[in-house]
C-alpha cells in the first residue's frame, strides 16, 4: 500500500511513520512544511519526503500520485480541507483518515464537556467542525478520529472508541495509543472503520478533566 502522511512533522505522524516502517512493508510519502529541515528520516526506498503546504493544491495533487490512503495529522483549516479533498478527487484517492478534536458534534457531556469548551474555545471547535464536514462526505471513504486530550507514555497503547451519535467518553489518551489505532485502521480488512467518526480516548478516564491538568 502507498500511504501519504500530511503533516508528517507532527508528533503522532512521526510515531506512525516509525511504526509503519518497522511493522509493515507499505511505502510512505511524508508531506510537511520545510520537510527537509524538520524530518530526519533514515534513507529507505520505501519513503519519499515532500515539502508543501496543506493549501497548495498543486503540490498536494503531485504528492497523491499512486496513493492508496491519506492520513491527515491535523484538521483545523477549512481552506486546507478543501484543497485536500480537491487533490484527492483529482488523483482518484478515496480512503482518508483524519485527526480532529473532541466536541465537534457537541457530543461531550457533563463537567468534562464544559471544561473542554472553556479550554479549546468555541471558535476552534467550530473551525474543526467545518473542516471535518468537508471530509465527511459520501464520495470519500473516511475515518474521522475525534481525539481527546493527548499526552505521551511509551508502551501505553490502550484505547477505546465511541461512535458518532453517542456521548464522548474519556478525558485523555496517549499519542502512542492513537498511533496504534491508526495502525489498526490501516491494517483492517473488514471495513468496520469505513465511513465512521470515532471518539478516541483511554479506558477508565471518565473524569472532569485530564489527570495532567
Amino acid at each position: 500500500m502507498n500511504i501519504l502522511i500530511l503533516g508528517a512533522a507532527g508528533q503522532i505522524a512521526r510515531l506512525l511513520t516509525d511504526s509503519l516502517l518497522q511493522q509493515t512493508d507499505h511505502h510512505l510519502v511524508l508531506y510537511a512544511r520545510n520537510a527537509g529541515q524538520r524530518l530526519k528520516v533514515s534513507q529507505t526506498d520505501r519513503l519519499k519526503v515532500i515539502t508543501g503546504d496543506f493549501t497548495d493544491e498543486d503540490a498536494l495533487k503531485a504528492a497523491m500520485k499512486n496513493i492508496d490512503l491519506v492520513y491527515v495529522n491535523a484538521m483545523g483549516d477549512v481552506e486546507a480541507a478543501s484543497s485536500i479533498v480537491a487533490a484527492m478527487d483529482h488523483a482518484g484517492v478515496k480512503r482518508v483518515i483524519v485527526a480532529s478534536i473532541l466536541g465537534i458534534y457537541d457530543e461531550v457531556p457533563g463537567a468534562f464537556g464544559s471544561w473542554n469548551k472553556r479550554m479549546v474555545g468555541n471558535a476552534r471547535i467550530k473551525q474543526q467542525a467545518k473542516s471535518v464536514g468537508i471530509i465527511e462526505i459520501p464520495r470519500l471513504n473516511y475515518t474521522i478520529l475525534r481525539l481527546t486530550w493527548l499526552y505521551n507514555e511509551n508502551n501505553h497503547k490502550g484505547y477505546i472508541v465511541t461512535e458518532k451519535g453517542n456521548p464522548f467518553e474519556g478525558a485523555q489518551v496517549t499519542r502512542q495509543a492513537v498511533c496504534q489505532l491508526i495502525m489498526d485502521i490501516i491494517e483492517d480488512t473488514t471495513g468496520k472503520f469505513n465511513k465512521t467518526s470515532l471518539g478516541v480516548s483511554e479506558p477508565n478516564t471518565n473524569w472532569d478533566k485530564p489527570s495532567f491538568y
